[in-house]
Formats: C-alpha cells, sequence, structure tokens
C-alpha cells in the first residue's frame, strides 16, 4: 500500500451532517450516512452553497468523535467554503499531519473498502495513533476517492 503523509492547513467544510456509528452504518434501517449523501446529490447542493472555494472538491468529513472507531460521530458532506455558510452545517478541518489513502473505482463501493484498509492498517499498526479530531474524505473525480485520516 503506497500511503502518503501530508501537512494540511485548516479549512471550513459545510453542506449537511448526521450524527451516527458504525455498527448502525451496517444495517438498511439504522444507516444515515447514504441517505444524507442521496440528499445532498439529489438537491445538487455541491453546487448551491454559498460561498464555495473555487475548484473545491465534494468532502466527507468526520468529526466529533466520542471515543474511536466504535463510538458516535458526525459525518458532514459538502464543499470548501470561505466563511461558514446561513443554512448549513459547518466543520473546521483541523490543520495537521494526515495519512492519505486513495482508492478507484466505483463509488460508494470503492471508499467502503479504503476504510476496511485503514481500520487494517492502524490494527497492524498500532505504532501510528489516529487523532480522532477529524478525518475526510476529498472526492477528486468520478471513481475517485483520496481519504484524509489524522494522525499525531
Amino acid at each position: 500500500m503506497d500511503l502518503k503523509r501530508k501537512q494540511i492547513d485548516a479549512f471550513t467544510v459545510a453542506g449537511l451532517r448526521v450524527r451516527t456509528h458504525n455498527a448502525a452504518e451496517h444495517q438498511p434501517e439504522t444507516a444515515k450516512i447514504g441517505p444524507m449523501w442521496g440528499q445532498f446529490f439529489g438537491k445538487e447542493l455541491a453546487e448551491t452553497i454559498p460561498g464555495k472555494s473555487a475548484n473545491s472538491p465534494i468532502y466527507g468529513v468526520y468529526s466529533a468523535y466520542e471515543s474511536d472507531a466504535s463510538g458516535e460521530f458526525d459525518v458532514t458532506a459538502g464543499v470548501a467554503v470561505t466563511a461558514p455558510a446561513k443554512d448549513y452545517e459547518s466543520v473546521l478541518i483541523e490543520a495537521g499531519e494526515y495519512l492519505v489513502f486513495e482508492a478507484q473505482g466505483a463509488l460508494p463501493d470503492a471508499v467502503i473498502s479504503t476504510w476496511g484498509r485503514i481500520w487494517s492498517f492502524f490494527e497492524a499498526n498500532p505504532q501510528i495513533q489516529r487523532r480522532y479530531a477529524t478525518d475526510f474524505e476529498a472526492y477528486t473525480g468520478p471513481e475517485s476517492v483520496s481519504v484524509y485520516i489524522g494522525v499525531r
């Protein structure tokens, strides 16, 4: 696996937000992330959120972690903005060092399999610790995503 470490400056993403946990996402009747993305794309919000930064990709941001991968967390579907957007949830991507996991293929399957790789990577490399502050997916093309995981 070809991993990159990247220093990221803080930036703000605005869009839709849900609070969930991984166990809920494995059951269609309790999953919230898929329906949120359906609403985001159905309403074409990537094009209409005020203050969108030029050339912003679409982001999926994971934040407000209760604990670790087993606790609750927020997920925001949105775009980078120059200032928080009225009527939309905003989240600040924390500055810091991130590991970047890249994926190609049909979405959302490529994202789901990448998160499996991420969990396996951290299980196999306990010396590398996640921050559990902000993590994010940057959708860089119709079948291309980079997942940024904050590390200490």
